[in-house]
């Protein structure tokens, strides 16, 4: 018996996703399905048999990610979602596999066959994820975001993303400030979808609006008690710290 939790905030990408498990020759037995951050946390915390995780990444109340954050899991994932730009998150995780949506009953059965072939081969849970991350996780190199592109009167403009000196999320939409002083608006981007796209060597979130890049950085000088302020080549005011992120700048500014 294969047990399995289903996070999925959708009833129609659900529904569908149980009528593809009653086609597989295995036996399974859907132990829960939830549709928030929160159940899910809830469920996985005291749940410890699970087999297999079939989970949606935008969910009602936040990013599936958080869920693993809170609780260590020993299976592995099947992400489902409409969303590209967070593959490399989900193989930084448990997960084997990626589906986009709408995916279909071949694409889901390539998907269980690999989860299956992974479990005959990995009895243990720990020698398992261990496996998994053999076969998927060092076989694939992240990518990262090299230019970007804005709109503008006169056309579409690129830059490097290694002439920017930080990016600023302001009233719902985010701008890049580049080595020119030049402020563009990046429009189909928030923050945080942003900064998963960015070598995180090199980008800094250091609060909840601003991040920033270790290159231009050019002066750090203490703010308050718990914050910093930094000083970025090029650009007058001073970024300050959260109280929250500090810390973890300090870490990250000196490696």
């Amino acid at each position: 018996m294969i047990k399995i939790l289903i996070i999925e905030d959708e009833i129609p990408a659900k529904k569908k996703l149980k009528r593809f498990l009653e086609e597989v020759k295995e036996t399974v037995s859907v132990e829960a399905e939830t549709d928030t951050v929160q159940a899910a946390v809830d469920f996985l915390r005291t749940a410890d048999d699970i087999d297999l995780i079939f989970s949606d990444i935008e969910l009602l109340d936040g990013n599936a990610f958080d869920i693993y954050k809170e609780v260590q899991i020993s299976c592995p994932i099947i992400f489902t979602t409409a969303y590209d730009q967070f593959w490399m998150n989900a193989f930084e995780t448990n997960g084997i596999e990626y589906l986009l949506k709408p995916f279909s009953l071949e694409r889901f059965r390539k998907a269980w066959d690999k989860f299956i072939l992974l479990r005959k081969n990995g009895p243990a849970d720990h020698d398992f994820i261990l496996k998994l991350h053999e076969v998927i996780g060092n076989t694939r190199e992240k990518k990262y975001k090299t230019r970007f592109s804005v709109n503008t009167h006169q056309g579409i403009y690129f830059f490097e993303t290694k002439d920017i000196l930080f990016f600023e999320a302001s009233e719902g939409v985010v701008f890049a400030i580049e080595k020119t002083g030049k402020k563009y608006l990046l429009t189909g981007f928030t923050l945080k979808e942003i900064e998963v796209e960015l070598d995180p060597m090199e980008f800094f979130r250091i609060n909840r609006s601003e991040l920033v890049s270790k290159k231009w950085i050019e002066k750090i000088e203490r703010y308050s008690k718990n914050s910093l302020a930094i000083k970025i080549a090029g650009y007058e005011k001073h970024l300050i710290t959260s109280q929250s992120n500090t810390s973890e700048f300090r870490e990250w500014v000196e490696k």
